[in-house]
């Protein structure tokens, strides 16, 4: 059984961040995906390499694939990681994407059943 539970941030019952994983290069998603798992296992204990945290309560789960750095930026909420945002990056992590990912998070706090990702709507 994993450690930590980790859940997607979700708007209207879409996941940006599942979006986001679907438009990048199956390889870089796959090693995405093992980070997920990783911290699942790990939780807070997870760790340079694999993720660093940025800042005001948000961390990053961190990739890199055919010279691209690739970033899932993930908060802590009772006792679960909320993964709220993907991105690339050259440098540093640039602040329009942490500022979204705390966005997400305050949206997230204030309605946690509402603003996690269930799957596709069944018809």
């Amino acid at each position: 059984m994993p450690k930590t539970r980790v859940v997607f941030y979700a708007e209207e019952n879409v996941s940006p961040v599942l979006e986001w994983l679907d438009e990048i290069a199956d390889n870089a998603r796959d090693k995405l995906f093992y980070r997920i798992r990783r911290l699942e296992e790990a939780g807070h204990e997870l760790r340079r390499p694999e993720a660093d945290y940025l800042r005001d309560a948000i961390y990053e789960l961190r990739v890199r694939h055919q010279r691209i750095n690739y970033r899932l930026l993930y908060f802590f909420h009772k006792g679960l990681a909320v993964v709220a945002h993907g991105c690339t990056k050259e440098g540093a992590v640039d602040d329009r994407d942490v500022e979204r990912a705390i966005t997400r998070r305050r949206i997230y706090v204030s309605d946690p059943q509402r603003h996690s990702y269930a799957g596709p709507a069944e018809d």
